[in-house]
């Protein structure tokens, strides 16, 4: 038997597998995950790796290849168990092992430890007031004074407080350490991003539904039966308390739970609730951080410092020694899809972690993705259903505003007659308003109303963007040119712009309307690192009464004051190209208006739409989620898409376009051979919607399979293929099973 080992992800050169004979002893023990000791180097220095894959067959010469020592006797299994989740997504989702392991152990790499000094009293309280007296009998010594004062009244100071509150000189301080007054201490310290204020938590009373689906998961884990469940509880109806209580529970069983939010934007308010049932046992992971602090927490759940960890995909490889329990908030959202290699999906690979490390997946929303919905018809997830508000508050009162109709009785603007009027009545008494548009800033596409031409990026297939001061930029290669006055094509005067973005509806929001103090939160004004949060708590006080963004405003934020929502430009979403417009339309209008009427004061939304006789607007507006499902899944089952059906693309891109054609009708072919006696159907290579960007060609195809193994085997066939035949080198190729976007 053999293996392929990696030794060190963070070095370069060594970022490779290894091959090694497994000797007869370790046959059988020896299995992926498992951390060994090998001989290394030409001077066969003995390190530490992982075995990555058992095989029968080696590659190389069998009188050259090295063997395993040992089993490394102090090795840790949940480093084993996150290199055996590596393997698996390479199996599933393509790439190679090294992409896999990168993704899984992210913090591979030590940081430097932050340090902090203290300044510690050596002298008993006697001899410190006796120094303190020849101190005030000489000239010039405030400083010290000021230091031995503190230092009685606090024998351990800060280094930090000393030179900076007490404006202490370090030449003070060494003087006292020469002494043998003071000692100066160093101590680690752990970065902790966490950094929110403990507030007084009202205690909530789980309602009699509440309770029920509590008690249904508690009857299970306290059984040690581990499943997924689909927590799918109304916008308002209190699944946050329920995910307390499941924490509760695991934590009190020893164990550990990982909270996944579909982005940054929602950590603030999350955060803050989890806080005042945890505590310090609650931690962060998120791109924002520095390489020290995500080290940090890493370091600190490891050791068993963190019951909780909170934040996007990377948090879901927090290396917990006795996982529990996985949460995935709003688990309809198309963030939980990596678009990196290997493209993984949140949902599948926190299953996966789950079987093995015998811990329960929670998978959380008022508009359950599809495929999460349809497994819970198949059996395979277990329902526990919300259909009640807290405090039986009711749902908004929604209307649908047919912008057609306001354009031909002659309303231009980008409100309605409806929302001006309910905005008007809810800035007048005081009230939030949340408006929500899926654009940002002065995002739109110059055209020609003469010859209809569109102005497009020289490096992209794509319309340039309009931005402020006139300039119009590419958002993919970030090519940027001056607008014209004309048309470059004909040269007409008639040449305009589609402007619904979201710093223009914050200028005519602050033009139109008195007394309206607006925040704006969208990709442009999150940049910083504390923005998110920055943004939020003003709008939580109170000091901002409007808020205006995109998708990132109406995903799981909880505002009572808010009771209205204004929904602009509704169907945006419905006609984005691929088979998900229908459902991403419902979820986002339902999730927006389920932000109005959380709190004492009824809720009212507005969805203003070209489009108001599609099914998913209807539904939405009327919060129906059965009425959708079944419209879109009796869709789906007409077209052969996911989830009744499997679907895998492939994206090649080259910068020779027409390397790039022959190699995808290779690929194609050889698909369409291996696929003999198998029930797929395969569909292309095209062009997708951008056939190219900063000057890099783009091809696609795809395969439809009832069963994923079948797409499974398909996709290694296809990478051993690519591997023998050098005509794809210059092709880069990305698999993308069941994609959230085409």
């Amino acid at each position: 038997m053999y293996g392929d080992v990696i030794v060190d992800i963070t070095h370069g050169k060594l970022d490779k597998v290894f091959e090694y004979k497994i000797p007869s002893h370790l046959v059988g023990e020896c299995e992926v995950g498992m951390e060994v000791m090998v001989p290394f180097g030409p001077s066969n220095r003995q390190i530490k790796g992982y075995v990555v894959k058992v095989k029968h067959t080696p590659e190389y010469d069998v009188d050259k290849i090295k063997e395993i020592l040992e089993i490394s006797p102090d090795r840790e299994a949940i480093e084993g168990r996150m290199v055996a989740l590596a393997a698996w997504l390479k199996e599933h989702y393509g790439g190679t092992m090294i992409q896999a392991l990168k993704t899984v152990l992210p913090i591979k790499q030590r940081e430097n430890h932050k340090i902090e000094k203290d300044i510690c009293l050596l002298l008993n309280e006697e001899e410190a007031k006796a120094r303190l007296e020849i101190l005030h009998l000489k000239k010039n010594q405030t400083a010290r004074t000021r230091l031995l004062t503190a230092l009685l009244q606090e024998p351990i100071l800060s280094y930090t407080f000393a030179t900076g509150e007490l404006k202490t000189s370090k030449s003070v301080i060494q003087y006292f350490e020469k002494e043998k007054i003071v000692e100066v201490v160093s101590r680690q310290v752990w970065r902790n991003p966490v950094n929110v204020k403990k507030t007084r938590r009202k205690e909530i009373i789980l309602t009699d539904e509440q309770q029920k689906a509590l008690d249904n998961f508690k009857d299970n884990y306290n059984k040690g039966i581990h499943q997924t469940y689909v927590l799918h509880g109304i916008t308002g109806s209190g699944k946050t308390e329920i995910y307390i209580e499941m924490i509760k529970l695991a934590i009190a069983k020893g164990k550990q739970a990982i909270v996944m939010i579909p982005e940054i934007a929602l950590t603030y308010q999350t955060v803050m609730r989890f806080y005042n049932s945890f505590g310090e046992g609650i931690s962060i992971m998120n791109s924002r951080l520095s390489k020290g602090e995500r080290y940090d927490q890493m370091m600190r759940a490891k050791n068993g410092r963190v019951d909780v960890m909170i934040g996007p995909r990377s948090a879901l490889f927090t290396p917990f020694p006795n996982l529990g329990l996985i949460i995935i908030d709003e688990e309809h959202e198309s963030t939980y899809k990596s678009e990196q290699v290997p493209r993984y999906h949140v949902r599948e690979t926190a299953i996966k972690r789950a079987n093995m490390e015998k811990a329960s997946v929670v998978l959380g929303s008022a508009t359950p993705s599809l495929e999460a919905m349809y497994q819970v018809r198949c059996g395979k997830y277990k329902l526990l259903p919300l259909k009640n508000r807290l405090s039986h508050q009711t749902l908004a009162k929604v209307e649908t505003v047919d912008m057609r109709e306001e354009l031909r009785s002659g309303n231009r603007s980008i409100f309605s007659r409806k929302l001006r009027q309910l905005m008007e009545e809810k800035l007048e008494n005081k009230e939030q308003i949340m408006l929500f548009i899926n654009r940002r800033g002065f995002a739109g596409f110059i055209s020609c109303r003469t010859c209809g031409y569109v102005v497009r990026c020289k490096n992209c297939d794509v319309s340039l963007a309009v931005h402020k001061n006139k300039i119009l930029k590419c958002h993919y290669c970030g090519y940027e040119e001056v607008r014209r006055p004309t048309c470059p094509e004909c040269d007409s005067k008639h040449i305009g712009e589609f402007k619904v973005g979201t710093q223009q509806i914050e200028d005519l929001v602050k033009s139109e309307f008195v007394g309206a103090k607006v925040s704006r939160m969208d990709m442009d004004t999150t940049k910083g690192k504390d923005s998110h949060e920055k943004i939020l708590s003003a709008f939580a006080e109170g000091r901002a009464n409007v808020l205006i963004g995109t998708q990132m405003i109406v995903k799981g934020h909880d505002f009572p004051g808010v009771t209205l929502v204004g929904v602009l430009a509704a169907d945006m979403s419905l006609h984005s190209g691929d088979y998900h417009g229908g459902e991403r339309t419902f979820q986002l209008i339902t999730q927006a208006v389920g932000r109005a009427g959380r709190g004492d004061k009824k809720g009212e939304a507005v969805i203003q739409t070209y489009s108001p006789n599609h099914y998913s607007i209807i539904a939405a507006a009327k919060q129906d989620y059965e009425e959708f499902y079944l419209r879109e899944i009796s869709y789906r089952e007409l077209l052969g898409y996911p989830p009744v059906e499997n679907l895998l693309a492939i994206l090649m891109t080259c910068e020779e376009e027409g390397h790039l054609e022959i190699a995808s009708n290779y690929l194609r072919n050889f698909a369409t051979m291996s696929s003999e006696g198998l029930k797929v159907k395969i569909i292309g290579p095209t062009s997708p919607a951008i056939g190219k960007i900063n000057n890099v060609y783009r091809k696609v195809f795809y395969i439809k399979a009832q069963d994923y193994e079948t797409l499974v085997i398909l996709k290694n066939k296809m990478e051993a293929y690519m591997e023998i035949n050098s005509g794809f080198q210059k092709v880069f190729t990305q698999f993308d099973f069941n994609p959230v976007k085409l």
